[in-house]
């Protein structure tokens, strides 16, 4: 199967996002509009899929920072992967991991280092791509482990979310308001530093531009008690996942509970809404290795099972 690769460049930027919409498995983080918030963070090495001169899939992919002879699908994203719309199927997403080989190889590439798109994600089956890169023996080297509600087979909430739930909501309200961002931003600054002596990977000013080039898909949750923000998830939502990007609580809000009238009511608003899947994020550390076990155990108390995002090394 004749597989042509067309390197990414602005003029096809347009393109590139109309198709997204189109795709089976692609989300915000495929766009370039998501992307191009980087500005010049990284040398860019995307490449459009194309056969007998029509596009059939994109790959979002920047040379890895530090070492320009890695190729990573996307480093500024959670997750990258070919976004099709179907037609790469069997033998042909063998043929697309293949033609890609070549095309990073002839300029010098020596890795590709490829971020599954997790399944919760595409609109029907799509996992070709990891089929095809073990054809072409490709090497899992991370995991990590999310925790994500199927909102049409849930499974119990534990008793201890309920109970704390009934006495949030006795002082807590619920509003959804992406103008609480600075708020919001600042209980998630102070619990980094706090619990992990860490800072939030995004800024606000770069969230906020964010949530103005896609509404309808980047929104905040928040907690609020006589007009303070005490805890908030901010979501990245997709076609059919609700995904808690930030998740943050003040001590105030860890002492009334405040996350889960934030995520009790939030799921019931995500399955409402005719989403799948309510998806909470990963619980790990150094590259998968260690599973922070309390958290992901306070996230399946909602009801949620594991999902694995994997991550492939490809020798080119």
């Amino acid at each position: 199967m004749n597989i042509d690769i067309v390197e990414y460049t602005a003029e096809h930027a347009q393109a590139w996002d109309d198709w997204c919409r189109e795709c089976d498995n692609a989300t915000l983080l495929h766009t370039r509009r998501f992307l191009s918030y980087h500005g010049a963070r990284f040398e860019d090495a995307s490449v459009l899929l194309m056969n007998e001169g029509r596009l059939v899939g994109l790959f979002p992919a920047a040379k890895a920072t530090g070492d320009p002879n890695i190729v990573v699908s996307h480093p500024g994203a959670t997750y990258g992967g070919i976004a099709h719309a179907g037609w790469l199927q069997g033998q042909r997403m063998i043929d697309a991991i293949g033609a890609l080989k070549d095309h990073y190889r002839d300029r010098g590439i020596q890795k590709l280092v490829y971020k599954v798109v997790p399944y919760i994600y595409a609109q029907v089956p799509s996992q070709d791509d990891v089929y095809a890169l073990f054809r072409h023996g490709a090497q899992r080297v991370r995991c990590d482990l999310s925790c994500t509600i199927d909102l049409q087979h849930q499974r119990p909430v534990s008793e201890r979310r309920k109970r704390a739930r009934r006495k949030a909501c006795k002082t807590v309200s619920v509003r959804a308001a992406i103008d609480d961002l600075p708020a919001f931003w600042a209980v998630l600054t102070e619990t980094l530093a706090r619990r992990h002596e860490a800072v939030p990977v995004h800024t606000s000013d770069e969230i906020a531009l964010l949530a103005s080039r896609f509404p309808d898909e980047i929104q905040l949750r928040c907690a609020v008690v006589d007009e303070s923000v005490i805890a908030g998830v901010l979501l990245f939502r997709s076609k059919n996942v609700w995904h808690a990007q930030y998740i943050a609580s003040s001590e105030r809000g860890n002492e009334v509970g405040a996350l889960d009238a934030v995520f009790g009511a939030t799921i019931e608003e995500a399955r409402a809404s005719g989403a799948r899947y309510f998806d909470f994020g990963t619980s790990n550390e150094s590259a998968g290795l260690v599973l922070n076990d309390g958290l992901f155990r306070f996230k399946s108390e909602f009801g949620g099972g594991g999902v694995a995002h994997e991550y492939y090394e490809l020798a080119i």
